[in-house]
């Protein structure tokens, strides 16, 4: 009965089968009440996000295998409780002791899986204090450890972990295979374990966000969330589409990413703050996208230490005109990153227009080389796209305005058709250079073009949209669904439904679509803005 109980329970947990495998352990304890046992009840319960079951079940294995003087089961025990008071609580101190108990326990024995894990564990401590040099020193001695041992989930974890430290050192090409192979590995179903098959998926999706490597972001998240969705992983399909989203946002189809977004907050429940975290930072930036400023700062709020949200909080500064105050958070955050990090990337490309809009043209152009050499050395189109976008705002700032406009059209040209928030504030630059250089015509073409992309365009544009006749006809991205839906046809109720909002908020948009129209019917508003190539 006992054995039978248990191996059923293992391969329901191979399959993915949650509540079958949590039946079939808690049966076998019925039994016998064993380390083996409630190893894999701790499993079962882990993945049903069970926390305090998953827990109890660890801490009775662990005092189960120390009595019986299993070192090595012991050991694996401390190293997912440490892991696990990470996770579900985001308590590291005790995390650390767990973490310290196991590593005592490893010391005394010969090498191991278990050692292996422990290795990784510290390459992803030290990846997250961007030490990167001792995160691919540990993570290839966990890959070794794993390959002599038959550990494919421990090799395979490892080398995704080394290449994340590739990536963020620049050995971008080489870091990017490595994070492919692991996860071809992970979906393929070599991992004897699941969990690190997910933990590996997050690792690639990281990557591809850290070097905005969109297009290739989107060919795996297809692949890993139906992967989730088979082992009915609520937790890995929600982070597949929170990173789904963010690629959606670049492609400016943001009433798609909301419905993901949303749909991700829900499958990232509170029982896992550090990933929930995922969906509500990029809900959060999708929000300032917008223009919705004070939602978006009150979701950032309520992830203060995600990274995301500190850059996200810089952008709003900038857009709010407080330069400022976004050089104060961008400051802070290049001095944790050390030099040479891919990481530093965002900050130094946003300090560069923070210390241009504050006439600081000095720094910024130190900042700029240090973003334009990652930016060469990354190479994907969106990152050589703000490099120049970066360069047009020195030369701007310099009164180069012909320089200017140069850096503007590389920029608009790597951007366009794949990311329309962009590469519309890349056009507005790009006509306020033009309209310097006296081609008001040219100048309004862009700024028209521009603003079917841009939500709200900053304060500093209103100047420039002013003086070319267009500030009145501004309208934000949803205003723009909306009137595409009046002009489809729609009616209030279905266009609320449609746009997964409410009937009074449509009203709300509609009166302020007539309102910077200046119109007072659907049929005008619908062909004012056709003439003003708004529709």
């Amino acid at each position: 009965m006992y054995a039978e109980a248990v191996e059923a329970g293992r391969v329901a947990l191979s399959q993915g089968a949650w509540p079958v495998a949590r039946a079939r352990f808690e049966a076998a304890l019925e039994a016998a009440v064993t380390p083996e046992a409630l190893e894999g009840l701790s499993w079962a319960t882990w993945w049903l996000e069970d926390a305090a079951a998953c827990l109890d079940a660890r801490e009775q294995a662990y005092r189960l295998y120390r009595q019986a003087g299993d070192a090595r089961g012991a050991a694996r025990m401390a190293l997912w409780l440490g892991d696990d008071h990470n996770e579900f609580y985001g308590a590291g101190a005790v995390a650390e002791g767990w973490f310290n108990r196991a590593a005592r326990l490893l010391d005394e024995l010969e090498s191991c899986p278990e050692l292996g894990w422990l290795r990784v564990f510290e390459a992803h401590a030290a990846l997250g204090g961007h030490d990167t040099e001792r995160a691919r020193e540990l993570a290839g001695e966990a890959r070794e450890l794993g390959r002599r041992h038959g550990a494919v989930d421990l090799e395979m974890f490892s080398l995704a972990t080394e290449g994340l430290a590739l990536v963020e050192d620049g050995a971008v090409e080489q870091g990017m295979r490595c994070l492919d192979e692991a996860t071809a590995a992970a979906l393929g179903g070599e991992y004897e374990s699941l969990a690190p098959a997910a933990w590996t998926c997050c690792r690639l999706m990281s990557a591809c966000e850290e070097i905005r490597d969109y297009e290739r972001g989107a060919q795996w998240c297809r692949q890993i969330e139906e992967f989730s969705r088979r082992m009915e992983a609520r937790f890995v399909t929600g982070v597949c589409r929170a990173h789904y989203a963010a690629i959606l946002s670049w492609h400016g189809r943001w009433s798609e990413a909301e419905l993901e977004l949303i749909g991700a907050r829900e499958d990232l429940t509170a029982k896992r703050p550090y990933w929930r975290a995922e969906a509500v930072v990029r809900l959060a930036e999708l929000r300032r996208r917008q223009g919705r400023a004070a939602e978006a700062a009150a979701l950032f709020d309520e992830v203060a230490s995600h990274p995301l949200a500190k850059r996200g909080v810089a952008e709003l500064c900038l857009d709010r005109n407080d330069p400022a105050a976004a050089r104060d958070v961008l400051d802070r955050m290049l001095r944790r990153i050390p030099a040479g990090s891919v990481a530093r990337a965002w900050p130094l490309e946003l300090l560069v227009r923070a210390e241009t809009a504050l006439g600081d043209n000095e720094s910024a152009a130190i900042h700029l080389a240090e973003f334009g050499s990652i930016a060469a050395t990354v190479a994907t189109p969106p990152l050589r796209a703000a490099a120049r976008f970066g360069e047009g705002l020195q030369a701007a700032a310099a009164g180069d305005h012909a320089k200017a406009c140069g850096c503007f059209e590389d920029a608009v040209d790597l951007l366009d058709g794949m990311a329309p928030f962009e590469a519309g504030h890349a056009r507005l630059e790009l006509a306020r250079s033009l309209l310097a250089l006296g081609r008001t015509d040219a100048a309004r073409r862009e700024a028209r073009t521009a603003l079917e992309a841009v939500a709200v365009p900053r304060r500093d544009q209103a100047e420039l949209l002013t003086s070319l006749g267009l500030q009145g006809t501004v309208l934000s991205l949803r205003q723009v669904e909306v009137l595409r839906l009046i002009a489809g046809g729609l009616g209030d109720r279905e266009i609320a439904g449609r746009l997964v909002i409410s009937e009074h908020t449509v009203h709300r948009h509609v009166a302020n679509i007539y309102t910077r129209l200046d119109c007072s019917t659907r049929a005008a508003a619908v062909s004012r803005a056709t003439q003003l190539g708004l529709l």
